[in-house]
């Protein structure tokens, strides 16, 4: 991998930390929210829910728009949706106006998702894939972390409203970097070949410090006549059925702990930025998990690595529902959860980008963050009608972390074989530089795409 390549995938990681501040960013200010407007725990539970359903609709609609229009305008179009809906909600005078505002941020995040997974696995080599698509999916706790540290001294000395100033500094930051640094994806160039697709590929290969080729494979007829609608095709609707289950599954357990930790902690007597901080710790052992996935991913199976992870993620979860009053021992137990839960997403996000071709990879991810984030929806607005009847932490943790469970066990119905590899599935080849530079054009723009 060249450093132009290395480049794209940290600036990945960097748009998916600004996801994971602006999720996370309801969270840490709902303590403030539920005191300014009298909100009770049902109502705020909704509230904590909203930019999760524009999250749903935008990992669809744009998840499909990356595919048809390309990676680089699709991510900078979200990346001004995300930075225009955090800067709209610092106005929002009820919680109706507050709840517009998220869905409509959540819109953009939920096609930055999709669209950063795309150009992980399509930036990086064959070799280093399972690893920055790892890397760059733990840059949503990295963000966690670091934007709950700045976070949490925001609000010690400003309201709630700060932190959603500080998310839309951070995408106004972005987006001139994604403008100058991402190139568009030339496995996308290739396999869609518009107007002056030779030119802008070679214009790509150069910025990313590949030679040029002569001319681009030839896209047969009924390649060209395959379209995003290709997820619910025979060989891969139960593919895509699967991966979208287990992902909502587990995004049901994982979401209670990020969205309740800061209100759980604050019931507890706590004040909102020592919540704010149990969270973090949650979010530095989930990028730790992510990391180590990362790592491991290489050496073990994919699958029943990720079902191992969806196993001690829902354990651990339950273990927190156990949690004492106590700040350090609460910290403690929310990184063990963040740990594993954040390592499970790492592993669902890295089967949906070994699973679907390069034609339908933004829209497949899309379809399984978009669909997925239903548990993310209900998770909170469940989590806060249990506490609303009565229901002890111990009770509401153990129900919530059954999804983790149930996620695992979905993925024991998942084949991976050769006839459902990376290879066999759109030959999703990574940029190799040795074929690049080989004599035959074609057999080298194969080798760039994937073709």
């Amino acid at each position: 991998m060249t450093a132009a390549q290395i480049a794209v995938v940290v600036l990945t990681v960097l748009l998916n930390a600004t996801d994971g501040f602006d999720v996370l960013s309801i969270a840490f200010a709902s303590p403030g929210i539920a005191k300014e407007w009298g909100i009770a725990q049902t109502g705020l539970g909704i509230v904590l829910s909203m930019e999760l359903i524009g999250m749903a609709v935008g990992s669809i609609l744009l998840g499909g728009v990356a595919d048809k229009i390309g990676r680089r305008p699709a991510l900078l179009t979200c990346l001004v949706v995300m930075g225009s809906g955090m800067l709209g909600t610092t106005t929002a005078g009820s919680p109706v106006q507050l709840s517009i505002w998220r869905i409509f941020t959540g819109i953009g995040i939920g096609g930055m998702l999709s669209g950063t997974n795309a150009v992980a696995a399509e930036f990086s080599s064959k070799r280093w894939r399972s690893f920055c698509i790892s890397t760059m999916v733990i840059g949503y706790p990295l963000g966690g972390t670091f934007g709950g540290m700045f976070a949490s001294r925001l609000l010690a000395t400003h309201n709630w409203r700060s932190v959603f100033f500080f998310g839309a500094a951070l995408a106004g930051v972005l987006l001139p970097l994604t403008y100058l640094v991402v190139p568009e994806s030339v496995h996308w160039l290739t396999r869609k070949q518009p107007a002056n697709a030779l030119e802008r590929v070679n214009a790509a290969l150069r910025k990313l410090g590949h030679a040029v080729v002569a001319a681009l494979p030839e896209v047969h007829e009924s390649d060209r006549k395959k379209s995003v609608a290709d997820i619910f095709s025979r060989g891969l609707i139960a593919i895509t059925l699967l991966v979208t289950a287990a992902y909502f599954l587990h995004i049901f357990t994982f979401y209670f702990i990020i969205k309740w930790t800061p209100k759980i902690v604050a019931d507890m007597g706590f004040a909102a930025s020592s919540a704010g901080q149990v969270l973090t710790w949650a979010n530095v052992g989930g990028a730790l998990g992510g990391a180590i996935f990362g790592l491991v991913a290489g050496r073990v199976g994919l699958r029943p690595l990720t079902i191992g992870i969806l196993i001690l993620a829902s354990a651990a979860v339950a273990i927190f529902g156990r949690t004492p009053a106590n700040l350090n021992d609460m910290a403690i137990l929310a990184a063990i959860a963040g740990f594993f839960a954040f390592a499970g997403v790492s592993g669902l996000y890295s089967l949906a980008a070994h699973v679907f071709p390069t034609h339908v990879r933004a829209t497949g991810t899309g379809f399984v963050i978009g669909v997925g984030r239903g548990g993310a929806v209900i998770s909170p607005i469940v989590a806060g009608m249990l506490f609303d009847s009565g229901s002890v932490l111990r009770t509401v943790g153990a129900i919530m972390a059954s999804g983790s469970l149930l996620a695992a066990f979905v993925l024991l119905f998942l084949k991976l074989s050769t006839d459902t590899s990376v290879e066999s599935i759109g030959r999703q080849h990574g940029i190799d530089a040795s074929m690049a530079k080989g004599p035959d054009p074609r057999r080298a723009a194969d080798a760039l795409t994937g073709s």
